[in-house]
């Protein structure tokens, strides 16, 4: 890279609009979305795609309510036509679906483009020439009037060839290709000469669609650019302003945006910003945007997962783990701090009244596009208590106490350090079991016990039982002032062991009165140590006394 980068790119020239107004707007409603996967994404495809994934594509932006679609350019080739013609005689296109082909400013091209749509219910014919000094000098060698002529003589002929054809309904799109960067003072003269040409009114539609081609400028300069457009331009009701923001600067979300509220009312672009370069602006993204404002934006992307799938198996491309929204990664979280806001959030959120979502690191519920919580924490070294005790309570309704937490966290810790690798839940309950004696083969088994006393409070408990330690079935015999303080003495008479009861919790595991109850154990042992057990069972009194055994096989071992 050069350490002089001002010797060879200047910065893009900011527009004079000291007045500006679309700064303090706010967006309150969905533009007219128009999908052109079909075409321009399809062209930016390493493999475009066949007749067979372009219906499968169609079939799904139906699904997810685009109402206008740009299925394909009929005159590029013959895949393109085919397309268009079985779409229309197999009367494949809802009623209240437009679509839109695309052809550059050609005679023999534009004629093409209307033998794809003959008898379409609808259409939208979208030409295009590139109108920037930079493309008007070096590609097409012509000046600002050729340029203009060529635009108002393929309006004309597009005029006379629908004119011809009244039993489908027009909408005329006219595109300065190269908007962003061609002089504003120009872009409105071609773009009034196009508009005096059509002569645009409700029965003939005119839409004009201003793209950020090739991204040049910071978002607000393009805001500027719309907004300045929209401000001078003549007959400004009677036409449709679209964009159609490219990615080249990794802000073409934003330019949208921005645009929009500079006064465009259309968008348009592709699933996940597909498209060439760096892609055309992602509409899932500028849709979900909008959702999680608050406002409808239209479209439905309540099966996430679905349409990822779907989008993948046409375009053959991967979207990313970490895509906004729709990537698998998300709503994850792995970081301890992470997690443990989200677990509280989670809390909070059940409690409110009003329905309003308000979790911690997660703007959007995942529920609303169709994932489930299980992806929103997952457990590997950089984990903390937070997460790991969230996903022991969604899975298997276990609350921990919060000294248990942080115990548990460090074995998951350890055992996550040593394999090098991510904890799945199953991972999670399986060495939860192991640790505490849950798994069936414990080190040391309650095989029976009987508690006597316990009706009259003034009378010391007596406690009997059997365990099984090994191979070894040992006998247990203590008293005490409760069920627990007795056990506790016959487990220090038999083991010898220093044992003393910190804390005990319990709560059932579910809601109806024959659910099974768990309780959790904190005992100190020999040398101050302190380790929890936990014990689950049908009945609480026994859940206590299996919890207290097993502690006490932790401090044994």
């Amino acid at each position: 890279m050069l350490k002089r980068p001002q010797d060879k790119y200047r910065p893009f020239p900011a527009v004079s609009l000291p007045d500006r107004q679309w700064p303090s707007r706010t967006l309150t409603h969905a533009p007219r979305w128009c999908s052109t996967d079909l075409r321009d994404g399809n062209q930016a495809l390493i493999e475009p795609m066949n007749a067979e994934r372009k219906a499968r594509f169609f079939n799904l932006l139906v699904a997810l309510g685009f109402k206008e679609i740009e299925v394909a350019f009929p005159s590029a080739s013959q895949t393109d036509f085919d397309f268009v013609r079985q779409l229309i005689e197999q009367r494949r296109i809802p009623e209240d679906v437009c679509i839109q082909v695309i052809t550059q400013a050609r005679e023999d091209l534009i004629r093409r483009t209307f033998e794809s749509l003959r008898e379409a219910p609808q259409a939208i014919v979208h030409l295009y020439n590139a109108t920037a000094p930079l493309f008007r000098e070096v590609v097409f060698r012509q000046d600002k009037a050729a340029t203009i002529d060529l635009a108002v003589r393929g309006t004309r002929l597009i005029r006379q060839l629908c004119e011809a054809q009244p039993q489908t309904r027009w909408t005329y799109e006219y595109s300065p290709e190269t908007f962003c960067f061609t002089e504003l003072e120009f872009a409105l003269e071609i773009c009034e000469a196009v508009a005096e040409a059509w002569q645009p009114d409700a029965q003939r539609p005119l839409i004009l669609n201003l793209p950020a081609t090739v991204e040049v400028s910071l978002p607000n300069v393009y805001a500027d650019q719309i907004e300045w457009f929209c401000r001078r331009f003549g007959a400004r009701e009677a036409v449709t302003i679209s964009v159609h923001p490219h990615n080249d600067r990794g802000t073409g979300v934003a330019c949208a945006e921005q645009a929009q509220l500079a006064g465009a009312q259309r968008v348009e672009g592709c699933l996940f910003g597909n498209g060439e370069r760096t892609g055309n602006v992602d509409l899932v993204t500028l849709a979900m945007n909008l959702y999680t404002q608050g406002i409808d934006p239209g479209l439905d992307f309540s099966d996430m997962r679905e349409v990822v799938r779907l989008v993948e198996a046409c375009n053959q491309l991967p979207v990313h783990p970490r895509h906004p929204y729709a990537g698998e990664l998300v709503f994850t979280a792995f970081s301890g701090s992470h997690q443990d806001a989200i677990k509280k959030g989670f809390a909070a959120q059940a409690e409110r009244s009003d329905g309003l979502w308000c979790v911690p690191y997660l703007p959007l519920d995942p529920a609303d596009v169709g994932c489930s919580y299980e992806a929103v924490i997952r457990v590997n070294s950089q984990s903390g208590k937070g997460g790991i005790a969230w996903l022991l309570e969604q899975d298997h309704g276990l609350r921990l106490p919060r000294r248990l937490q942080m115990e548990f966290s460090r074995i998951v810790q350890l055992r996550a350090d040593e394999t090098g690798r991510e904890q799945s839940s199953a991972q999670l309950w399986q060495l939860f079991r192991q640790t505490y004696g849950l798994h069936g083969q414990a080190e040391l088994s309650l095989l029976d016990y009987r508690i006597s006393g316990s009706g009259d409070a003034d009378r010391l408990h007596g406690f009997s039982g059997q365990v099984r330690r090994r191979d070894e079935v040992i006998s247990l015999q203590g008293q005490g002032n409760g069920a627990l303080s007795a056990a506790v003495n016959a487990l220090r008479g038999a083991f010898d062991l220093q044992l003393e009861i910190l804390d005990y919790q319990e709560h059932s595991l579910g809601r109806d009165t024959a659910s099974r109850a768990v309780s959790y154990v904190e005992c100190r042992g020999p040398e101050g140590r302190s380790l929890f057990g936990v014990g689950i069972d049908s009945d609480a009194t026994a859940s206590a006394i299996r919890a207290l055994i097993s502690a006490t096989a932790r401090l044994l071992r």
